[in-house]
């Protein structure tokens, strides 16, 4: 198996792009990514979006895209994995370059959920969930996300303006971040106040809903010596899946695809949790960030929040979680979500980061989620 690098990477700002489509986005992220690489020609593209034919009634995304791109003899392909299609997107990369089937792949994702009611873009959204014991009966990402909150909330002992130090910390991180899409602070009784939206999730505990689009060129480690002095390494990967219905699940604390999918990471890069420096978790909703950080090994379960309103997680700690605001600050277009978080890290491992950058960085992680943890992709970088 042949060693994987990114060469090339490019991002929108995250926001309602109300004058762009979905393919001026993407080819403005796609071409950011080969000017980075120094102009090196990707073989095949493969193009991450959750609801492209939902929201947009654009279901043959791949060609649609790669022709803005100026890329219409190649292979143009969709790859959707919930809210993790981005991860799932960066998975197929890796192996079609680690296999020898393409020596360089371009690998972007595009989302538009700001142009539909959210009633309508709430219902698309549950399509990742259980539909017949769970969406049926009015179930929604929200909710399922309140039980889960609920749950460690009681088994724990946790009170609610604990964990809301969590919005606070990513909304300090993402006021400096020029891609983020809520750039401003917040506090801790601005969050406790916020309007309630499924208790005991309000407002502040859940991810915008955005637009945006990023890409990344990946190929060979050996081609990436040529091209660049800081080819970032992806040296380890792993993707875990559980029962989609959380009814059907042992526990309402455990995120299992998650430590099934890190450890086989972790192993991969010869890596533990504590060597991490900065970490892109998927923080759709705040229990989702303490739950993600319990099951990737960065803290003990049921001791995240209590180590995070002792200051643990910040810039500058080991790890740095989210330097970027994470999902809750710098924004979520679905699709593309996990490889901004790609990005994110590469960019933090070339030191190239501006007003986000972590000091030292020399192991990356990104964890990206699909469903309520029913998908969901880590991935270790070094340069």
């Amino acid at each position: 198996m042949r060693g994987v690098a990114i060469v090339g990477l490019g991002m929108t700002k995250i926001k309602a792009h109300w004058d762009k489509s979905m393919r001026d986005l993407f080819a403005e992220a796609a071409l950011k990514a080969i000017d980075d690489s120094g102009n090196l020609e990707p073989q095949v593209l493969y193009v991450s979006s959750m609801l492209s034919g939902e929201l947009s009634g654009q279901s043959a995304l791949g060609p649609y895209v790669a022709e803005y791109c100026g890329l219409r003899d190649i292979p143009a392909i969709r790859i959707e994995g919930a809210c993790s299609s981005g991860g799932v997107a960066l998975h197929e990369a890796i192996q079609a370059v680690s296999s020898g089937a393409y020596d360089t792949v371009l690998v972007g994702g595009v989302e538009k959920l700001t142009e539909y009611p959210t009633s309508i873009v709430t219902s698309a959204l549950a399509e990742a969930s259980e539909q017949e014991y769970e969406a049926y009966f009015g179930a929604t990402f929200v909710s399922l996300n309140a039980l889960l909150m609920r749950y460690y909330m009681n088994k724990y002992g946790v009170k609610y303006e604990d964990m809301a130090e969590w919005p606070v910390l990513m909304h300090e991180n993402g006021s400096v971040n020029p891609y983020a899409q809520l750039p401003f602070k917040t506090t801790i009784e601005r969050v406790i106040s916020s309007p309630l939206i499924a208790d005991p999730i309000r407002l502040f505990d859940c991810a915008p809903t955005g637009v945006g689009a990023s890409a990344l060129l990946v190929t060979t480690y050996d081609n990436a010596k040529k091209v660049t002095d800081t080819p970032v390494r992806i040296v380890g990967y792993g993707v875990g899946t559980d029962f989609i219905s959380i009814s059907l699940r042992e526990r309402l604390d455990l995120l299992r695809a998650s430590i099934n999918a890190s450890n086989k990471a972790y192993k991969m890069a010869r890596v533990k949790p504590e060597d991490v420096d900065v970490a892109e978790i998927h923080d759709a909703f705040t229990i989702m960030a303490i739950l993600s950080i319990e099951d990737l090994g960065f803290s003990k379960k049921g001791e995240g929040v209590r180590e995070l309103k002792e200051g643990r997680f910040r810039k500058g700690d080991k790890p740095s979680i989210n330097p970027s605001g994470g999902l809750k600050s710098r924004g979520h277009p679905v699709g593309a979500t996990g490889i901004y978080q790609a990005a994110e890290v590469a960019m933090q491992l070339r030191g190239d980061a501006g007003p986000i950058q972590v000091d030292g960085v020399e192991v990356g992680l990104t964890q990206n989620i699909g469903g309520a943890g029913t998908s969901i992709t880590v991935f270790i970088y070094k340069l």
